[in-house]
């Protein structure tokens, strides 16, 4: 069994069922949890840390024009010109300074993702219900939600009563969502796939019922998690004229 990567919204219960190989009256056996656990797992998100704090505080002053001001710096020291000298060694550490905390707390916003999807959960295993780490959910996993709940995966609802779940950490929409269980186009977006229950999204009111078609990293919150690790750092104009200037001066 391979995890789903199509999307499920537009596909029946039944459908779901056979592709990940479930039972939704009795969940999936502990023995065979355990083994797509190995398979697939942890039900996490994976930390993405470029750089040690050191290494991080360092780079800041990877620059040009940092290499610049750094050989004036020790030109007027070296001339006895201390005050100079210290002003512009001040100027050096200050914007290092200020530069790894932007970048500090960047990667600490980062990281705040990841416990989103921390909580516990209730799933059918067996045919009983079982209270555990969401960090053991797997796909195929029969999970039950009620009112005050982290949804702890992506789930494809498959019974809903008076469900409403905030979806603001995911899509900025402020008013809780109220929830269906039937199918929906294809081609519905989505922030519009009533049906879906998105990981680390929060169970406002009422109760639902759904099957694990996602976890970690391919979750709709792993991919934006993966997206803002692995984005590039942007060239601004301003930072290019800076390094084309910085490249003038030791000509």
């Amino acid at each position: 069994m391979a995890m789903i990567t199509q999307d499920t919204h537009h596909l029946p219960a039944h459908e779901i069922l056979l592709l990940l190989e479930t039972d939704l009256s009795r969940g999936l056996t502990k023995k065979e949890a355990a083994q797509r656990l190995k398979r697939f797992g942890p039900n996490v998100l994976p930390l993405m840390r470029r750089h040690g704090p050191l290494m991080q505080f360092l780079l800041q002053f990877h620059h040009p024009l940092i290499y610049i001001l750094l050989a004036a710096g020790l030109t007027t020291a070296w001339l006895g010109e201390w005050i100079d000298s210290s002003v512009i060694f001040g100027v050096v550490l200050v914007n290092a300074i200020v530069g790894f905390i932007q970048e500090y707390r960047a990667e600490q916003a980062l990281q705040a993702l990841t416990t989103l999807v921390k909580t516990e959960v209730t799933v059918l295993r067996d045919g009983q219900k079982h209270r555990i780490s969401s960090a053991e959910l797997v796909p195929g996993d029969v999970v039950f939600l009620e009112s005050g709940d982290k949804v702890p995966a992506d789930l494809r609802l498959v019974s809903v009563r008076d469900l409403q779940i905030d979806e603001s950490a995911l899509t900025g929409e402020s008013v809780a969502v109220s929830k269906v269980d039937h199918i929906l186009p294809q081609d519905t977006l989505m922030a519009d796939r009533l049906n879906m229950a998105y990981s680390g999204t929060l169970v406002i009111r009422g109760r639902g019922l759904g099957i694990v078609v996602t976890t970690g990293a391919a979750t709709e919150l792993g991919r934006i998690h993966q997206l803002v690790g692995h984005a590039p750092e942007i060239t601004t104009p301003l930072t290019k004229k800076l390094a084309h200037f910085s490249k003038l001066l030791t000509v």
